[in-house]
């Protein structure tokens, strides 16, 4: 690490919790039985509960533990003993078991901050409504291919407690949603990278735009002056935020043109930063393309210089970074049309930087579980991209209230083979079919994930 920002890296100090208290786990996922492993190595009475079924990996890894466990349902004697709770992030505080929790007066706490209390490892941080999967994982690149000891966390990668337990690394690079950030009190981010703030999850928030911009600001929390603070300039919501704050990290503001203040930006054709030393590369030898990947990768760069990353090393990794899967993803070719999966696009924002990055017509897939979304913003751009549209999802008729104006053809579906045998009718050659859903998954799928995998198995059925 360079500069006084990274001098001090070291100095967190570890919180004391509770030893030999009773800790309760309320889901058993990825971030749920990590949380279980690490309470239990540091003496902690656990016990874990999920209301829906354990996947059998992390069933075993809590028999291993000798760590009681229960399935399918809540306890409540059980629960309501505990004298803290972790809270998987998918869970919601209106959920029953935790209303009582928290009627109760029991603290509530996220893995994160829990595995928090237990590590001196540096810790890079990136939240924000888009980009944040992509520059996280453009960080954890360049730290690993500059042979830095890093371990990859949050809504990506393995439980961050499970690695503070069994797996520790010299630094942590940590994707982190506004879920995370709620139950986040006392973890600080050496380097914290907020992204932007466009609506997103509204229907946790009571459809109160503020209160999940205030979820997404609480990545500053407890930063000192010896921290950094990486945000996009541009970005209205951030600016107007930002002047609610006494900031103490040193602050590095980014943006696509080089303006007064800024201190990483594209001029001319380069690439640039300007702290803590100065930075140069062509902007085509980057590996990502399209405008909102300038920005990833201008945050992504911020942090690895100010990590002290040799700048052979982040130049080398910005030009061969592969990508990340259910972003942008290119699939296959068709019959001349190209199939791209985004179904990491659970937003109007992600959706929007998508179709903007898009050379080609495009058949549009869109569509899912409605988090508040307002599509408005997309009739400008889906009139002058899209020669089609394609609506998924169990109830699409917010999207036909929207959308169907535009006057282009429209099918509708309600499962993936059913979307993608539409969009082989409607796609003529040259033209790009993209997933791009602007909505959550759990409508019709498993999850984000299981959405892509069977748009992509399918496509390359064809």
């Amino acid at each position: 690490m360079t500069d006084k920002v990274s001098e001090n890296m070291a100095d967190k100090k570890i919180p004391s919790g509770e030893v030999g208290g009773r800790l309760v786990v309320l889901g058993a996922g990825e971030s749920g039985a990590g949380a279980a492993v690490l309470a239990k190595k540091q003496g902690f009475d656990v016990f874990v509960s999920d209301m829906s079924k354990i996947a059998d990996k992390y069933k075993k890894l809590l028999d291993d533990h000798h760590i009681a466990w229960e399935e399918c349902q809540h306890t409540e004697e059980k629960i309501l003993a505990a004298d803290e709770i972790i809270k998987s992030p998918g869970i919601p505080d209106t959920a029953p078991m935790v209303s009582k929790a928290i009627a109760k007066g029991i603290h509530i706490i996220s893995e994160i901050e829990f595995a928090g209390r237990y590590t001196q490892s540096k810790m890079i941080c990136i939240t924000g409504s888009n980009g944040k999967t992509t520059t996280t994982s453009l960080i954890y690149h360049i730290f690993r291919q500059a042979g830095y000891d890093a371990g990859l966390a949050g809504n990506i990668g393995r439980s961050l407690a499970l690695q503070v337990a069994e797996d520790p690394h010299e630094y942590y690079i940590i994707e982190l949603s506004s879920f995370q950030l709620d139950n986040m009190y006392q973890f600080r981010a050496n380097i914290a990278i907020l992204l932007n703030i466009t609506p997103d999850h509204l229907d946790r928030y009571d459809n109160n735009m503020q209160n999940y911009t205030d979820a997404k600001m609480r990545i500053l929390q407890n930063q000192t002056p010896q921290d950094a603070f990486i945000y996009w300039a541009d970005d209205p919501v951030i600016a107007k935020e930002l002047k609610k704050y006494d900031i103490k990290a040193v602050q590095c503001p980014f943006s696509d043109v080089k303006k007064s203040g800024v201190i990483g930006y594209i001029e001319e054709g380069q690439y640039k930063l300007e702290y803590p030393t100065p930075f140069n590369m062509e902007q085509e030898s980057l590996s990502l393309t399209g405008r909102h990947n300038i920005y990833n990768s201008l945050a992504a760069g911020l942090a690895a210089n100010i990590a002290g990353i040799k700048k052979e090393s982040i130049r080398k990794s910005l030009s061969d970074f592969p990508g990340v899967e259910h972003r942008l993803e290119k699939v296959c070719d068709v019959r001349g049309v190209h199939y791209v999966n985004d179904s990491k696009a659970t937003n109007v924002d992600a959706c929007w930087y998508a179709l903007e990055s898009m050379k080609t017509k495009v058949v549009l897939i869109v569509g899912g579980k409605d988090k508040g979304n307002d599509y408005s913003p997309l009739l400008p751009l889906i009139s002058e991209k899209c020669s089609a549209l394609v609506y998924l999802g169990a109830d699409n008729r917010k999207l036909h209230d929207t959308f169907d104006q535009l006057g282009l053809p429209v099918r509708d579906t309600h499962s993936m083979r059913e979307c993608v045998d539409a969009c082989y009718e409607l796609a003529q050659p040259g033209e790009t079919v993209l997933l791009s859903p602007c909505c959550a998954s759990f409508d019709l799928f498993k999850n984000m994930e299981d959405r892509g995998d069977q748009f992509k198995a399918l496509a390359r059925s064809l």
